[in-house]
């Protein structure tokens, strides 16, 4: 059922970025294939991520990603769970350590197909990201995992200082600061 639902949300999404426009229909193509939730699918499979803001909107949770040492979004593979929504969440509660973790909208938030770089057993391959917006407490502890480097909340307006040209990043911040309503 959680592969339909996502299908019907795929079908659904429209976005004016048409960098993330252009790839929809590959992620609802790769619903159909049986793999798309599992890392076994060599040539890309569906991930999960979490945008996290804290309720006033002037921050964002970044994890400095210790496999691929770039500051990221917090997420991770579906390791074959079709609802990715819950993914994101435990994702997100497993690599920040918050409680305080509330989902703004059960739509989805970005889409985002990126390549994974090749590595000593696991060939390059796509990465179909999926992302929902979620609110967090900014002054909960964090508690670091054995993914991550660091983690820490950047101001809006100091994310390109920090992470540099990222694209899907700056996509993301830019529906944020479009989203205020929901605040």
């Amino acid at each position: 059922m959680d592969r339909i639902h996502l299908k019907n949300q795929l079908e659904l999404y429209r976005t004016p970025y048409e960098e993330e426009a252009e790839f929809i229909v590959d992620f609802i193509e790769l619903t159909q294939d049986p793999l798309a939730f599992k890392r076994e699918r060599l040539e890309g499979h569906f991930t999960a991520s979490a945008w996290i803001v804290n309720k006033k909107r002037t921050h964002t949770l970044l994890t400095l990603h210790r496999k691929l040492g770039r500051w990221l979004q917090l997420g991770g593979h579906a390791d074959g769970h079709e609802n990715l929504l819950e993914v994101a969440l435990k994702e997100a509660q497993e690599e920040s350590g918050l409680t305080s973790l509330k989902l703004v909208d059960e739509t989805i938030f970005d889409l985002d197909k990126h390549i994974i770089p090749d590595r000593p057993h696991v060939p390059e391959h796509f990465h179909f990201d999926v992302r929902y917006l979620i609110e967090a407490d900014i002054n909960e502890p964090l508690k670091v995992s054995e993914e991550s480097i660091s983690l820490a909340w950047i101001a809006f307006d100091s994310v390109v200082d920090m992470i540099g040209y990222n694209p899907s990043i700056l996509r993301m911040l830019d529906k944020t600061s479009k989203s205020e309503i929901l605040l």
